[in-house]
């Protein structure tokens, strides 16, 4: 299908921008890591239970971060006037948005991978047990701060205040994805482990109701 080559021949052009200069990456990986640091004294000093408490902090952190990680998304494409370039080259527009929020995806997934065993030691959580199940749902939580954050990054791209513009956009509307991340987190690093399938299925059906919306508007969003 063209979609697929197009969105394949996308992603590999963001991902090769991205890994050439590791910006963006070691930016947002220092970002979350001083954030997790400051939040794990601050717990220790105030007693918490890092087992309730740590996981909607991790969430937190991560939301942050992912709104400074997705804000050049399409700013890149401002120069030279890229995107019309890009909107030229492909048939279907969506494989823009596509390749942009898969990327976006992988790049927090592997940011998250990396600070999860730097989180259990800072919080004192087990993980090995229960790693696979982690990497579930932090690939769900992704999708679900990469999709409708792929498609604010378009349209605050265009904007004067585009810094301001993102955030505002994006943190509100993505409360139900990190309350359902942080439950289903909290749930897997209790003391009794378990995954718990309402919220897997409600990150799973947010993800399939933006992406649709995504590709059947998407294409308005790039217009100037």
């Amino acid at each position: 299908m063209a979609l697929l080559s197009n969105t394949a021949v996308l992603l590999g052009k963001e991902l090769r921008t991205e890994f050439r200069s590791r910006e963006l990456l070691t930016t947002t990986l220092v970002f979350i890591l001083t954030i997790m640091i400051l939040f794990s004294f601050t717990l220790q000093s105030s007693g918490g239970d890092s087992r309730s408490v740590g996981p909607g902090l991790l969430w937190l952190a991560i939301l942050f971060a992912a709104s400074l990680m997705l804000q050049p998304g399409f700013l890149r494409e401002q120069t030279n006037d890229t995107l019309s370039a890009l909107r030229l080259a492909v048939s279907d527009p969506f494989a823009i948005f596509l390749a942009k929020l898969i990327a976006s995806a992988i790049f927090l997934l592997l940011m998250e991978i990396l600070l999860l065993p730097i989180f259990a030691i800072l919080f004192n959580v087990h993980i090995l047990g229960v790693f696979p199940q982690l990497v579930l749902v932090f690939f769900l939580g992704s999708l679900g701060i990469a999709i409708p954050g792929t498609a604010f990054s378009a349209i605050s791209a265009q904007a004067r205040m585009r810094e301001l513009l993102l955030p505002l956009l994006l943190l509100p509307l993505l409360t139900p994805v990190l309350v359902a991340s942080t439950e289903a987190t909290a749930g897997l690093l209790s003391v009794q482990p378990a995954l718990q399938g309402k919220w897997l299925g409600f990150l799973a059906g947010f993800d399939v109701v933006f992406l649709t919306a995504l590709w059947l508007f998407g294409e308005y969003l790039l217009e100037e």
